[in-house]
């Protein structure tokens, strides 16, 4: 595994300057870039990057490639792969500049992707285009039938802590990587395009913080509450729900500042929990109206054996009467911090299981 913490120094360059005649400049509007993602395009210029997992793909030939980034706050990381491979991190600055991606690569075909390790609360990412070398150009991508999947999630969804090898659970967002998550390996699994709805601390009828999942599960950007998404650009053949972890533990919590303001001085009864969860499925149902819906729980204690949460979530299913609806839920791991790579790897092998014995897609 690459050590980020260790290695930002050296893949931190940005190039600012503008193009050469030796260069060539690929807009983020190019019809050849494919994204991956909830994405906004008409502010700024530029392809917003919010949400965990929001991609940016390009097949070229060349032997070198540049992208022209900017971030709002400079606490965001990014995967870069080339030809599947990770070859570096970087962290975009909060000053428009170009970073290398590659360079001196052999000739010949490559695919790039640009991949969002963190979390929306970590700002959003300005895309401007790609800058190839001299005689490098965009290669047409494939138009096949490609598989589409969505996951809406909290901070396991999102790989949070992921690579804090010491169990920490660090808040440090350079620990964080949506790419090793469970969500992110079985959509790979597929081939499967891929997006990610997901919050560290997000809960259906509590969070931690202000904003529940039903509140910003239909924005573009995830904190304006007025830019809204349009579901009929992504209509994934099949959504993995993995909620209510949250829930469980602040529901115990009659202190704390967000049970004051959601339940008064009274917790939540199984009806009121089994409504609200069967009342998000059904928004999720009319956006998606051909879909295989999964409501999974896991890999943490409310997914446990005998779990009453485990029970809110069958009963809200079996409520909905809903023959493309499925509950699922991945083994409990114990631990004392989110899940590590391993534990993920597992999940993920659980969910692929699932998948391929209960869906026909």
């Amino acid at each position: 595994m690459i050590k980020i913490y260790k290695l930002l120094g050296l893949m931190l360059f940005g190039l600012v300057g503008c193009v050469s005649q030796n260069e060539v400049f690929i807009d983020f509007t190019h019809p050849e870039i494919q994204y991956s993602g909830r994405l906004a395009t008409a502010k700024n210029k530029a392809a917003e990057l919010h949400w965990s997992g929001t991609s940016v793909k390009v097949q070229f030939e060349g032997t070198s490639i540049q992208a022209l980034l900017q971030d709002n706050l400079g606490d965001n990381y990014y995967n870069i792969l080339i030809d599947n491979a990770l070859v570096a991190i970087i962290r975009p600055d909060s000053i428009k500049k170009y970073y290398d991606l590659a360079s001196n690569m052999s000739a010949g075909k490559h695919t790039l992707e640009i991949f969002k390790r963190t979390e929306w609360s970590k700002g959003k990412t300005y895309f401007y285009g790609f800058k190839i070398n001299s005689g490098g150009k965009i290669i047409p991508k494939k138009r096949d039938n490609q598989k589409k999947m969505e996951f809406y999630g909290n901070s396991i969804t999102a790989g949070y802590a992921i690579e804090d090898l010491s169990g920490g659970d660090s808040p440090d967002s350079t620990y964080t990587n949506n790419y090793l998550s469970y969500a992110a390996i079985t959509a790979r699994n597929y081939g499967a395009a891929y997006q990610c709805i997901c919050k560290s601390g997000i809960g259906i009828t509590i969070s931690w913080d202000p904003l529940i999942m039903p509140e910003i599960y239909n924005r573009l950007d995830p904190t304006d509450a007025a830019s809204l998404w349009d579901f009929k650009n992504y209509q994934p053949d099949v959504v993995v729900v993995n909620l209510f972890q949250n829930d469980s533990w602040l529901v115990k919590l009659p202190d704390h500042v967000e049970f004051k303001r959601r339940f008064g001085n009274k917790a939540p009864d199984d009806a009121y929990l089994i409504n609200a969860y069967q009342e998000f499925i059904a928004k999720l149902r009319k956006q998606y109206p051909n879909a295989h819906i999964i409501n999974a729980l896991g890999s943490m204690d409310a997914a446990k054996e005998g779990s009453k949460w485990r029970m809110y979530i069958e009963t809200a299913v079996t409520n909905l009467k809903d023959n493309k609806m499925y509950t699922h839920f991945m083994p409990y791991i114990p631990a004392s911090a989110h899940p590590s790579i391993q534990d993920h790897e597992e999940m993920a092998e659980s969910l692929i299981q699932f998948i391929d014995k209960s869906i026909d897609w």
